[in-house]
């Protein structure tokens, strides 16, 4: 059998074919790095898509609302909780009206050398205390007894969470579980700081603060206008025994009304002021100690159950996370779908005009 001969073929034939070739070759190179760098670009998103959903998978799992917890006695700011009156605001250091600070209470509750109350001046002192303790019904009982022996009195307290005030004669049923409680008492004002050093004895002081008020202006306007008061309602009932008619009788006794109510009115708030400056006042927040959560794994099987846990939890982010992202996920490839269709179309009109 003979071997069939080709026909010879011609210079400019080879070189076009050598350059078909040639050319076919480096478009399947092209190719092929398209190729690949999809594959790593589409490798790149899911990886992409995959970390984020498992940043935001987490905070979307995550309720938006506060949990529920124990009434705090403590602000953000340092301030004590008194109950049913608001927070009082820190002490950021009073001053006179001379300009020059009053004296601190402690971070503790114990005065120091320069709390003692300047001489002549009037001070109205109100302390805020928040306690954990074993037991609230307790813990209110020695703080009555506390006051009491210092001189003062229970001016209000509460056991538990609900709004009736629990008479100062009788208590809470003893089968009810309360978690929380507060008692307001008075006590004379050079007796207040050592009360409040008493308290740590009563639980565990977690927050305590003292607040001071220069009130020495008003006293002093005060008494000043109850003497003139006074000394005006003598004249009047003076002129009154001496009136000659009976509208100078009737214009004395009206004028002589007026006075007198003034004079009263003048009387009360001084009283109050004064019954504040010697009997401060001491607000006590009690909450129910929280038992110390002491982690104890027994061995390898807890840990592995500890893990387990935490895969499925953050798989359970995973997917929430990827259930977030895929509507913006089809909007982009429709976006990026667009963008190819009109590419093409560009490229083809090109090579329409190029031929």
């Amino acid at each position: 059998m003979t071997t069939p001969t080709l026909p010879p073929l011609r210079d400019d034939r080879v070189d076009a074919i050598e350059s078909a070739v040639f050319a076919r070759i480096a478009d399947e190179r092209v190719t092929r790095r398209r190729r690949r760098r999809g594959v790593w670009t589409g490798i790149g998103a899911a990886a992409a898509v995959l970390v984020v959903a498992a940043v935001i998978g987490p905070a979307l799992s995550t309720p938006t609302g506060t949990s529920g917890s124990s009434i705090s006695g403590v602000s953000e700011a340092g301030g004590a909780v008194d109950p049913g009156l608001g927070v009082d605001a820190p002490d950021e250091g009073l001053r006179d009206v001379s300009g020059q600070a009053l004296p601190e209470m402690s971070a503790g509750g114990a005065a120091d050398s320069s709390t003692a109350t300047p001489a002549g001046r009037d001070i109205i002192a109100t302390g805020s205390s928040t306690i954990e303790v074993d037991d609230v019904r307790a813990a209110i009982d020695r703080v009555s007894d506390a006051a009491a022996a210092a001189g003062g009195y229970v001016e209000s307290s509460q056991v538990g969470g609900g709004g009736g005030v629990v008479p100062l004669d009788g208590a809470a049923p003893e089968s009810t579980t309360v978690s929380s409680g507060w008692i307001t008492v008075r006590v004379p004002a050079d007796a207040l700081a050592s009360v409040m050093d008493g308290l740590s004895e009563v639980g565990e002081v977690t927050a305590t603060s003292v607040t001071r008020s220069d009130v020495t202006e008003q006293t002093v306007d005060l008494r000043a206008r109850v003497a003139a008061g006074e000394a005006s309602v003598a004249r009047l009932t003076e002129l009154m025994t001496q009136a000659g008619s009976v509208a100078d009788l009737i214009a004395a006794e009206s004028a002589l009304a007026e006075r007198q109510a003034q004079l009263d009115s003048d009387r009360q708030v001084l009283q109050s002021l004064e019954s504040q400056v010697a009997m401060s006042s001491l607000s006590v927040q009690l909450n129910v100690r929280s038992e110390t959560v002491v982690a104890d794994p027994a061995g390898f099987g807890d840990g592995l159950v500890a893990g387990w846990n935490g895969l499925i939890a953050t798989l359970n982010g995973v997917v929430i996370g990827l259930g977030f992202l895929l509507p913006w996920i089809a909007v982009a490839g429709v976006l990026l779908l667009i963008v190819w269709g009109v590419r093409r179309i560009v490229r083809a009109r090109r090579g329409a005009h190029e031929a």
